[in-house]
């Protein structure tokens, strides 16, 4: 056994793997509610709701029509982005000049109905999603097994995390995104369809969540829970990183995943309470957040 000063480098090494992991699904949440919330400054508790609903909708997928994890991983964010299109244009939209507390009840109360209406007919217990035999088995490293599913989670998430950034903060469309929620009236001016963009990016930041949902089917219990679980834990790594902040989102939800599986390995105890310890003495130091900019 691998110790270094009395620490046991496989225990610690699988740890830090399971913070990745982790911290790759806080990524792409935190990555869609920032896009949200940074450039329409709607506040989507619904979140974890689609989460969820991505992760069921590849178990049903499978299970009644057959369609296999690689076709889902198409499939149901476009699926999910769909129903998020939906919802901003004939629930959101209407109230979108009203306060920002209006939006947060009303995508919290979608979440609650979807999470009701799927423990009514599924039950609270999780269901299983097999792992694609293409990624089955793993890789032993010298101070820890890799699982390949483990190691695509990452990579994955990493990918599209990138792409999106690279997109919004260095392409022409994600300057016509920017400027379309500073100014609609100018952008509306040079005959750019702003209300088009707006939902397109409701529906974009919402599919990034079916997304990791349809990632996390075959790691987790797909169950009802599963989205109410980490949406607290994804909104305080918003607030870390900077409401509104995209590449604070992805790093802050990595550095998270990272720092809660080492303090699994050093303090269990601390683990589910640390995220939130960070947020308490961000916010006093810097009240922006880590990457967001003072208003």
């Amino acid at each position: 056994m691998a110790t270094i000063f009395g620490i046991n480098l496989f225990a610690l090494s699988g740890q830090l793997l399971v913070g990745l992991i982790n911290g790759s699904f806080y990524a792409l949440l935190s990555l869609g509610l920032a896009i949200i919330f940074g450039l329409l400054k709607i506040i989507n508790f619904a979140q974890g709701a689609m989460y969820m609903l991505g992760a069921f909708f590849a178990w049903m997928a499978l299970n009644y029509m057959g369609i296999n994890y690689w076709a889902a991983l198409i499939v149901v964010p476009i699926a999910i982005g769909i129903i998020a299109i939906l919802i901003e244009r004939f629930l959101v939209r209407p109230i979108a000049n009203e306060d920002h507390l209006y939006s947060l009840l009303l995508t919290f109360g979608i979440a609650l109905v979807l999470q009701g209406m799927f423990t009514h007919i599924y039950g609270s217990s999780g269901l299983p999603y097999q792992i694609p035999a293409e990624l089955k088995g793993g890789t032993k490293l010298p101070f820890m097994y890799l699982p390949n599913y483990r190691a695509w989670i990452i990579v994955s998430s990493l990918i599209v995390c990138g792409s999106t950034w690279w997109v919004i903060e260095k392409t022409k469309l994600g300057a016509y995104l920017r400027a379309g929620t500073e100014n609609p009236q100018l952008m509306q001016g040079f005959g750019i369809n702003v209300p088009l963009i707006t939902t397109l990016t409701f529906g974009f930041g919402v599919a990034l969540a079916g997304f990791a949902g349809v990632l996390a089917a075959p790691v987790y219990s797909v169950s009802p829970e599963m989205g109410s679980n980490i949406l607290i834990v994804v909104f305080a790594i918003v607030v870390i990183g900077g409401m509104g902040s995209i590449g604070g989102a992805i790093l802050t939800g990595l550095l998270m995943g990272v720092v809660e599986g080492l303090t699994k390995f050093f303090y269990p105890e601390a683990s589910t309470t640390v995220i939130f310890l960070f947020m308490v003495i961000v916010l006093l130091i810097k009240p922006a957040g880590l990457f967001g900019k003072e208003a």
